[in-house]
C-alpha cells in the first residue's frame, strides 16, 4: 500500500495516468462520434437485415456451362451448403480461429495483438481482425478521414460487426463473407475465384485449391497464383499448418498435401479475353435492348451489371473452342503467306494508304478539332511510346509511334465465322475477329462485305424456281453487255478461251464460272433474282445490275448464313439467334425467345434438292474439292467458295445437314487485298477454317450426330433432271452458222 501511495506521488506516474485518461477519453469521444454518425451514417440492423450486393450476370452456353459474365465486381453468390467443409476450416484456421466464440470483435485477439505488437514489438503477432470485421469492410468499404482514418474505420467496422452478429447466424456470416471477399485479379466471392483460377465450382475445390484461395486473402496481389506460383504455394502450405495447429488436419495429412504441386486452370472472364469475346459483346448489346423493355416487380429497371441475372445462350463452348483454334491455326500460316507475297511493296506501308487510314483515326480527328495543323498532328502521331502489339507468334511491347502502330495493324487479315443449327438458327460458334483486345470490330454482326461467288447459288435458285432445267447449257464465252457501259465479265479459268464449250448448270456452279452466272441472271431477270433473295431472308437494297450475279452486293455474314440455312431447312430461311432465356437471380424466367423461322418456304422442294446436289458437286469435284483431297473430309457437305474483285474478300459456305457454317477472310482496310488469286481465293483463304473446324468436330465423338448426318435422298425426278453430261461442245454447223454472241442487252425483268 505504501508502495502504491509512493508511486502516485511521483510526477511521472501522474503524467502517465493523465495521458492514459486523455487517451482513453479521446478514443471514447471518437467511438461515440462514430456511433452517433458524425463520420457518416452507420447501417442500422434493419439496413443490415436486407443487405443487397451487386452480382455478376452469368452467361451460360447451351449445356449450362459458364462462358462469361457482365459485372462491375466479379461476384457470384452461393448458399452455405455450397461451401466444402475443408474450405470453411481453412478460412477459420487462417483468418479467425475464435470465430465461433466471439461476437464480431475478438477482444482476446486484440489484447494479444496489443501486448505482442506494441509492448513486445513482435511483428509476427498477426492482426486482431475477425471474419465479421472483414465482412463489414467488404460490405461497406473504407473512407478517408485524414490522419485518423484507420481508427475511425476500425470503430465503424467494429460497430457494424456487432450488429451483424446480432442479426445473422455464424453460417450466414460465413456465407456473406465468402460471397463478398476479394480474391486476386479483381474477383469477388469464392465461386468466381474458383471458376477463374481452377475452372470449377467452389463445391468441387480440393484441399490444395481451397487452401490456395484462402491463402491469397492475406495479400491478393502478392499471393496471386497466376502471377506468383511459388509464393502462392508457400502461402498455401502455411494454411495447411494452421489447419493442423487447430485440429482440422493431422500432421500426416499436412505432410502429404504439402507435396502436391500447385496447378491452376485459369479461365479469365475479362470482357476482352477468354472464350467467345465477340459473341459475349454481341449478346451484351442485345441484352441492353431487351432489358430496356423489362421491369422488376417493384417497377425498377434491371441492371445487367448488378442484378445477378442468368442468361442462357445457344453457343456450344466446345464447338466455339474448336472454331477459335481452327481460325488461329489457319490465319497464322495465311498471314505469313500474305506478307511474303508483297515483299518490299506491302500496301500497308504505302504512304497514300497509310495517310488515308490515319485521317480516320479518332486521335487524328481529336487533334484536328483542337485546331492543330497537319504538320503538328503528324509530329504528335510520330512520338514514340511503349505499346503492346498483337502478333500471332505472341504479343510484344515495343517503343513505337501511332503511325508505326497503324502500319503494324493494317497488315493483319481479319475474319468472321458463324455456325448455326439450320433447323432453329441457334448459333453454335461465333468468331467475330482475330483478337478482341486489339480488333474490336465484329465481322459477324457489324460488317457488310461483298460476298463474291457465294451469291451465285441464289441466282441459280431463282433460275431453277423459274423453270430452268439443271441440264440447260450455257457457253463459257465472254459477252459484252452494251447497256451497262460495255461491261464484259470474264473467268479466271483458261477454258474461257474456248468459245464453243458449254457447261450445264451443275458444272457452271461447281466450277464457279462467272460468264455463265451472269448469263443465267440475264435469262431469269434481275428482278426475279432480287425477289428470290428477299424470300431467303436478305432484306436489303441490292444493286440491280448484271454484276449482282458475281456478288458485288455487300451482305452481313449473319444474313448470308440465315439464307443458306434454307437449303437444309425445308426451304425456310432463319434468323440466327443467341439467347434462349433470361432468369433473375432467384431463378424466375423474365424473358424467353424462340427461333425466328420463315413461315413459308422460299422455293420448292424440287429447287432445294437440285441446289443441294449442285453444291455437293462444288465440294466433290469443284472449287471446294480440297475439302476432300487436302483435308480428307468424308462428311456430307455442300458448299460454295467466293472471291471478290481484286481479291479483297475470301468466302466459304459449308452446308451440312445439321450445321451451316460461313467463313470470311479479308482486311479491314478495303484498300488492301490479297496479292494474288491463288492466295486470296475463298478456297485458300476461308475454306481451310471450315475444314480445320470440321476435322476437330470429327475427332470428337460427342458431335457424331452432326458429323455423321446425311442429306436426304433426292427425288427420282431431280436425279433424272441432273443426269446429263457436265459439258458439251458446239457442233460444226453451230460453230459455222451460230453467229456472234459477243454483244447483247441485259434482261432487267
Amino acid at each position: 500500500m505504501k508502495l502504491i501511495v509512493s508511486l502516485i506521488k511521483r510526477k511521472w506516474v501522474k503524467w502517465v495516468f493523465v495521458v492514459g485518461l486523455l487517451t482513453l477519453g479521446f478514443f471514447t469521444v471518437i467511438y461515440i462520434s462514430v456511433f452517433l454518425g458524425a463520420f457518416g451514417k452507420l447501417p442500422t440492423k434493419q439496413d443490415l437485415s436486407s443487405i443487397k450486393q451487386s452480382e455478376a450476370t452469368q452467361l451460360l452456353d447451351t449445356e449450362g456451362r459458364l462462358i462469361g459474365k457482365y459485372y462491375i465486381y466479379d461476384r457470384q453468390p452461393l448458399a452455405f451448403a455450397d461451401f466444402p467443409k475443408h474450405l470453411i476450416d481453412a478460412l477459420v484456421a487462417t483468418e479467425d480461429v475464435r470465430f465461433y466464440e466471439h461476437d464480431g470483435v475478438d477482444n482476446v485477439s486484440l489484447l494479444r495483438v496489443f501486448v505482442k505488437s506494441i509492448i513486445l514489438r513482435d511483428r509476427s503477432a498477426g492482426g486482431g481482425s475477425t471474419i465479421t470485421l472483414q465482412l463489414a469492410k467488404n460490405l461497406f468499404g473504407r473512407k478517408d478521414y485524414a490522419m485518423f482514418s484507420m481508427l475511425i474505420n476500425k470503430f465503424k467496422e467494429a460497430i457494424i460487426a456487432k450488429r451483424i452478429e446480432d442479426i445473422y447466424s455464424k453460417n450466414d456470416i460465413l456465407t456473406m463473407y465468402f460471397n463478398t471477399v476479394p480474391f486476386p485479379d479483381n474477383t469477388y466471392g469464392i465461386e468466381s475465384a474458383s471458376r477463374k483460377f481452377f475452372n470449377k465450382p467452389a463445391i468441387d475445390l480440393n484441399y490444395s485449391e481451397a487452401a490456395t484461395l484462402i491463402g491469397t486473402l492475406k495479400a491478393t496481389s502478392y499471393y496471386n497464383p497466376r502471377l506468383h506460383a511459388d509464393r502462392s504455394e508457400s502461402r498455401r502450405n502455411v494454411v495447411f499448418q494452421q489447419m493442423q495447429k487447430y485440429g482440422y488436419l493431422s500432421q500426416d495429412e499436412v505432410d502429404s498435401l504439402r507435396t502436391q504441386e500447385l496447378l491452376i486452370n485459369y479461365k479469365s472472364f475479362n470482357h476482352d479475353v477468354g472464350l467467345a469475346p465477340y459473341f459475349r459483346e454481341a449478346v451484351k448489346k442485345e441484352l441492353a435492348a431487351i432489358l430496356d423493355t423489362l421491369k422488376k416487380s417493384n417497377g425498377e429497371a434491371y441492371d445487367l451489371y448488378r442484378d445477378g441475372l442468368v442468361v442462357y445462350t445457344t453457343l456450344d463452348s466446345t464447338m466455339q473452342a474448336y472454331a477459335e483454334k481452327a481460325t488461329k491455326e489457319h490465319l497464322t500460316s495465311l498471314q505469313i503467306m500474305h506478307e511474303k507475297s508483297f515483299g518490299n511493296y506491302a500496301p500497308w506501308q504505302n504512304e497514300k494508304v497509310v495517310n488515308a487510314a490515319l485521317k480516320n483515326l479518332p486521335v487524328y480527328q481529336k487533334y484536328k478539332q483542337a485546331g492543330l495543323t497537319e504538320s503538328q498532328i503528324l509530329d504528335s502521331l510520330s512520338t514514340k511510346r511503349k505499346t503492346e502489339l498483337f502478333g500471332w507468334e505472341g504479343d510484344t511491347i515495343q517503343n513505337i509511334s501511332v503511325i508505326d502502330s497503324l502500319k503494324h495493324y493494317q497488315k493483319f487479315l481479319s475474319t468472321g465465322m458463324l455456325s448455326v443449327e439450320p433447323q432453329t438458327g441457334a448459333i453454335r460458334a461465333y468468331v467475330g475477329g482475330i483478337d478482341y483486345r486489339f480488333f474490336k470490330y465484329d465481322h459477324v454482326s457489324q460488317s457488310e462485305r461483298q460476298v463474291g461467288s457465294t451469291f451465285k447459288p441464289f441466282v441459280y435458285t431463282a433460275a431453277i424456281e423459274d423453270g430452268m432445267k439443271p441440264c440447260t447449257y450455257f457457253s463459257l464465252s465472254a459477252v459484252t453487255y452494251t447497256d451497262y457501259d460495255n461491261w464484259t465479265p470474264t473467268n479466271s479459268d483458261a477454258k474461257e478461251e474456248d468459245p464453243y464449250l458449254n457447261y450445264n448448270l451443275e458444272t457452271a456452279l461447281s466450277q464457279s464460272v462467272n460468264t455463265i452466272a451472269v448469263k443465267v441472271l440475264n435469262k431469269v431477270g434481275i428482278e426475279k433474282v432480287v425477289q428470290q433473295v428477299e424470300k431467303m431472308g436478305i432484306d436489303k437494297e441490292l444493286p440491280k445490275e448484271p454484276s449482282l450475279a458475281l456478288g458485288v452486293a455487300e451482305i452481313n455474314l449473319k444474313d448470308l448464313t440465315g439464307a443458306y440455312v434454307s437449303y437444309v431447312n425445308n426451304g425456310k430461311p432463319v434468323k440466327p439467334y443467341a439467347i434462349t432465356k433470361i432468369e433473375d437471380k432467384h431463378g424466375h424466367v423474365i424473358a424467353s425467345f424462340k427461333p425466328e423461322i420463315a413461315e413459308e418456304a422460299a422455293y420448292s422442294d424440287y429447287t432445294r434438292e437440285v441446289m443441294l446436289q449442285m453444291m455437293q458437286s462444288t465440294v466433290n469435284s469443284g472449287t471446294a474439292a480440297r475439302l476432300r483431297s487436302s483435308y480428307n473430309l468424308k462428311n456430307a457437305i455442300a458448299g460454295k467458295t467466293g472471291t471478290t474483285q481484286n481479291n479483297k474478300d475470301g468466302w466459304f459456305v459449308g452446308v451440312t445437314p445439321k450445321l451451316v457454317t460461313v467463313t470470311w477472310v479479308g482486311n479491314d482496310n478495303h484498300r488492301i487485298g490479297f496479292k494474288s488469286t491463288s492466295i486470296g481465293q475463298g478456297a485458300n483463304s476461308a475454306l481451310p477454317i471450315f475444314a480445320k473446324f470440321y476435322q476437330k468436330l470429327n475427332a470428337d465423338k460427342q458431335f457424331n450426330n452432326i458429323t455423321k448426318s446425311h442429306f436426304e435422298k433426292p427425288s427420282q425426278e431431280v436425279l433424272d433432271d441432273l443426269d446429263c453430261e457436265p459439258e458439251k461442245r458446239d457442233g460444226f454447223f453451230k460453230r459455222l452458222f451460230g453467229g456472234s454472241n459477243k454483244e447483247k442487252k441485259f434482261n432487267r425483268k
